[in-house]
């Protein structure tokens, strides 16, 4: 399989397909369970402004830029997020998974860290990835806690990195795992996703 070629990903709790348009109003109605695009520190779009969002993705996607993906859950089938694979540079065989938000109800039920166990598995086991990155704002302290429990490390962060929609500036943190930390990273995962 290519670098960023579209794959569908499936654990026990969690399927990561391909986003496509017809997801749309799925995805609207997972973002409304929490009314994530209000938490100022994420750029989470609004119900309204989601078919824009998903068309931004779709093109950079057909640039060969990024991967989106929805996250479905697997005893529903119901959409409960988005993630997605972006900054990806092939010849230093390195990405960054971002953008990523789930319905509010579905946080802290393993489906992120299964997402996050899936997409990192892919990386560095189909694509031979040498270092994936996550990245988050300063603020979001519950995005840079679940960072951490995954065994990512934090690099640094870079200050006044972003402008946020309401134009305040973003201090963004970057974390890592790299090629040979994955091993521990993974056995880590599946012993908190056996529990």
């Amino acid at each position: 399989m290519a670098f960023l070629d579209p794959v569908t990903l499936q654990g026990e709790r969690v399927v990561l397909e391909p986003m496509t348009l017809e997801v749309v109003d799925e995805l609207a109605a997972a973002v409304r369970d929490g009314e994530l695009w209000r938490l100022w520190y994420a750029a989470v779009p609004a119900p309204d402004q989601m078919r824009a969002a998903v068309e931004d993705l779709l093109a950079k996607q057909s640039a060969g830029a990024v991967l989106p993906f929805v996250q479905r859950r697997r005893d529903t089938g119901e959409v409960v997020g988005q993630t997605t694979y972006l900054n990806a540079d092939r010849p230093n065989r390195r990405l960054e998974i971002g953008s990523t938000w789930l319905a509010r109800s579905t946080q802290g039920t393993g489906i992120n860290a299964e997402a996050k166990y899936l997409l990192l598995g892919n990386a560095f086991e189909a694509w031979d990835c040498i270092a994936v990155e996550l990245r988050t704002h300063w603020m979001n302290e519950q995005s840079r806690a679940a960072i951490a429990r995954l065994g990512a490390k934090q690099d640094g962060v870079l200050r006044s990195h972003r402008i946020m929609p309401d134009g305040s500036l973003r201090d963004t943190v970057v974390f890592s795992v790299l090629q040979h930390e994955w091993p521990a990273v993974r056995n880590g995962l599946l012993a908190r996703l056996s529990r």
